[in-house]
């Protein structure tokens, strides 16, 4: 086969032939012997080496109507029998109008949530409901093929709770109605959108059923002073994945027994049912006390106090129907129109003896309720105030710190905490997005009891690994120690902390020194995640180097400054290198762009198969390129977003990894999000920001699954990057410059609507901000307070699109720049744009 190297300029390149032979070459005609160009591997693939640049296709893939051309090198591939000149095929191609998926994003009016619910996945998921620190919670939900409320189950971290005589554990439930029927009626609401208090409505004929679940103490009012939480080594014990020390076993089988089964006072689910009748004729309502849904050897229901037992003595559950023992486990309850009937059922984590059962019989629902409403309320009083002009987003960010915290598991009131993911242990690099968010709402103090897990459970050579082999953690909780620093500045914290510091570092600096050699490249090798590629990762290198770079910063080490930084330059140098080797691939736009794998062995994304390997995991073929992929360096700070190794990752990204601009499988691992951020491309980052949590979050409950096809539920590694994500777009630090607003939706800024935020935490210290439209009378006004003066900003940089697109006509409290609709101030001040 023969094919023409076209340049813009005169260009003598260096020609390296994969799977093939390099025949003939003849001024831009280059002859390809055995050319393999079939689908599949091997494929033969050219590689081309200017002094400039250099970049690789597959021979396949050259043809005269889509020519392989790359803007950026002046440089297009066609048959040798096209004879067109560089400029000729350039115009050709700009000619027909083509527009990549990015550019068209950016042309569309922006994303919204009800476009993006539309047609995007809705999946329902179980709720938590337990008391933050304590990992006694309890699992509340319906199972989608019963179709009727619902069931309980509770839950020791990620393991089902032992009973007395069922090691295993017991799943509870009601039959709320009838049963299963042809049509499913359920609606579900957190009380007030945010607290866990778990509303549910079910519809079954002109009987509607009504049902209040929430998590409290068994004996004390819940409070945070009676709140006494879990020793964190026991909790991480029953957490999935969780990787322990020789010193940690013994920690744990001091203190499992009395934290599981020998606590003085259990957790209690309790369970409000009211049955209504909405007919305007008598109907009956059928309702049931809290039952095995799995097997359970009981004794017969004790209707005389309403109590369920089970074989050995214990109970189980305690019913009331209309404010007295509930006579048996099911019963039918004739109610008149506008007449109710109402169960009410405490359920212990553990089953209960007699006595304790009897004292607990006595619990006021409402009183208990109201005790909950006040504590996970005076929770968020003590968190920053963040308020946004949308009633779901701004319930999704409360819910959703109350969310991570109620997994956050120690003992209170200032034990070590770990920032557990779900089912899963706290990772150093999915924990990451939880703690950086607690600081940036102010809770530093959580904040640093959860990045103390990670220093407790050091290994003694300074590795920090806690979770499933992965050998990325030590960089990832580096640099969120790093980050709690910059919001802190605490010198104390710091210097208590400086020997672990300095110890993990070292670790990593002898670790980089034995891959010092032509084959290591100066790159550490390991896995990253769930796939087992123990290669080069560029995703563990770039989490290696910001770790340290974050220390060297706190320190004020020079040493590890100047080792952090020549780490840097040989993850870029392999990047250049494997870039140039990988892969070039079309865009919307009739362009073509270099790509990049995952890892420095590689010659190009896993999902090209240029090795003929399968890279089919977790449900996607997308996964080990993209979720632990290259991309991952702009945030850890290898690559700039705007320069054109983060522009060429982002754009070929996009075009292999994304639908709807949202990653596959597991979207918040995907990095897209900060690199859109960084560019100045709102419109890009809104897309991804509304179609990932439309499909991965309960619509009503807002409750994050792990993956799109389910696996676990309440994944708070997911929650806490939508969480960052918001912040981002709200506020976002870049070198000595604050940026604020830099990826709202401009719709959040038509008339009569406000932005506030009230002493969220910076690198800058805590500032305010509020921002009110006045579109429709010409103006939009904003205020900005720094409340650390020592430590505010060099400038802010204030975006205040208009609704419209409308640039302003005139500025007064700083400066206005057109192109990015900007208002940049010196800091403390008030700003009003006028159109």
């Amino acid at each position: 086969m023969k094919i023409a190297l076209v340049f813009a300029e005169p260009q003598t390149p260096h020609l390296t032939v994969h799977d093939g032979k390099l025949g003939k070459v003849a001024g831009a005609a280059v002859e390809i012997l055995d050319a393999k160009l079939n689908p599949g591997a091997p494929a033969t693939r050219v590689t081309v080496r200017t002094k400039q640049f250099g970049f690789t296709f597959f021979v396949r893939d050259v043809s005269s109507q889509w020519p392989i051309w790359i803007p950026q090198y002046k440089v297009a591939v066609v048959p040798a029998n096209d004879r067109r000149t560089y400029q000729e095929i350039a115009d050709d191609i700009r000619g027909r109008g083509l527009q990549s998926e990015l550019d068209r994003i950016a042309s569309e009016p922006e994303e919204t949530f009800a476009h993006a619910a539309a047609t995007n996945r809705a999946d329902s998921c179980e709720t938590w409901l337990g008391l933050s620190r304590d990992m006694r919670f309890f699992r509340v939900g319906s199972y989608p093929r019963d179709g009727y409320l619902g069931y309980f189950q509770a839950k020791n971290a990620s393991c089902i709770a032992p009973q007395e005589g069922h090691p295993q554990g017991v799943e509870f439930g009601m039959m709320v109605g009838r049963g299963a029927a042809c049509s499913i009626n359920i609606r579900r609401r957190l009380e007030d959108g945010v607290l866990p208090i778990l509303h549910a409505e079910q519809r079954d004929g002109d009987i509607t059923y009504h049902m209040t679940t929430f998590c409290t103490l068994e004996k004390s009012p819940l409070t945070t002073k009676t709140l006494r939480g879990t020793h964190f080594l026991v909790a991480d014990d029953l957490s999935g994945g969780h990787m322990h020390i020789e010193k940690d076993k013994v920690i744990v089988a001091a203190n499992k027994e009395k934290e599981t089964v020998g606590r003085e006072e259990e957790t209690v689910l309790l369970i409000r049912v009211e049955a209504v009748n909405t007919g305007t004729v008598p109907h009956y309502a059928f309702l049931t006390s809290v039952y095995p849904r799995t097997h359970c050897k009981q004794r017969p229901y004790d209707g005389r106090r309403g109590f369920g037992w089970i074989e050995t003595g214990q109970v189980f559950s305690i019913n009331r129907l209309n404010g007295k023992p509930m006579p048996q486990q099911e019963v039918a309850v004739l109610l008149q129109p506008g007449e109710k009937a109402v169960v009410e059922s405490a359920m212990p984590h553990r089953f209960l003896a007699e006595d304790r059962a009897v004292a607990l019989a006595k619990f006021d629902f409402e009183k208990r309720r109201q005790e909950c409403r006040a504590f996970w309320e005076a929770k968020l009083a003590a968190a920053a105030s963040i308020q946004v002009p949308e009633q779901r987003v701004n319930e999704m960010i409360r819910a959703g710190l109350l969310h991570l915290d109620m997994i956050t598991y120690g003992l209170e009131p200032s034990g070590t905490t770990g920032a557990t993911i779900g089912w899963y242990s706290p990772i150093g690099s999915e924990s990451s997005p939880i703690i950086q968010f607690y600081d940036s709402v102010g809770w530093h103090k959580l904040a640093e009891r959860s990045l103390q897990f990670f220093l407790d459970k050091q290994h003694e050579n300074g590795f920090i690994q806690n979770f499933g082999g992965y050998m990325l953690e030590t960089g990832g909780a580096l640099w969120s120690m790093g980050e709690h620093y910059r919001y802190t500045r605490d010198e104390k914290w710091l210097h208590r902390v400086k020997p672990n510091l300095l110890k993990a570092c070292e670790y990593l600096l002898a670790w980089r020194e034995r891959n010092k050699t032509p084959q290591g490249m100066g790159l550490i090798e390991g896995k990253c995640a769930d796939p087992e590629d123990p290669f080069r990762q560029f995703m563990l290198n770039g989490f290696a180097y910001v770790g340290m770079q974050r220390v060297a910063e706190m320190l004020g080490d020079k040493r590890l400054a100047r080792e952090a930084a020549a780490w840097r330059a040989d993850i870029r140098k392999v990047i250049e290198l494997v870039m140039a080797e990988s892969p070039v691939i079309p865009l919307g736009d009739g362009t073509w762009t270099p790509t990049c794998p995952a890892w420095a062995e590689a010659r190009g994304p896993a999902a090209l198969h240029v090795d003929g390997s399968t890279c089919n995991s977790h449900g996607a073929t997308t996964c080990r390129d993209s979720l632990i992929g290259p991309l991952y360096l702009i945030i850890q700070e290898v690559i700039d977003a705007k320069e054109w190794m983060g522009e060429c990752l982002l754009k070929s990204h996009h075009e292999l990894f994304t639908l709807q601009n949202a990653g596959y499988s597991q979207p918040y691992y995907v990095r897209h999000d900060y690199a859109h951020i960084r560019r100045g491309e709102a419109a890009a980052f809104i897309k991804t920001y509304y179609n990932q949590f439309s499909a991965l979050a309960d619509r009503e409950t807002y409750t994050f699954w792990e993956h799109y096809f389910g696996a676990s539920p309440h994944k708070t590694h997911e929650e806490g990057w939508f969480l960052m994500q918001t912040r981002w777009m709200l506020w976002l630090e870049d070198g000595a410059t604050l940026r604020l607003l830099t990826g709202v939706p401009r719709a959040w800024l038509e008339h009569g609507k406000e932005i506030k935020l009230e002493k969220v935490a910076s690198h800058f210290g805590k500032f305010s901000l509020t921002v009110r439209s006045r579109v429709q009378d010409g103006r939009i006004e904003a205020e900005v307070k720094f409340h650390e003066v020592a430590r505010k900003p060099g400038k802010v940089a204030l975006r205040l699109p208009h609704p419209l697109g409308l640039k302003a006509t005139a500025c007064t409290g700083g400066q206005y720049d057109a192109a990015t609709e900007t208002v940049t101030v010196a800091g403390n001040g008030k700003v009003i744009v006028q159109f």
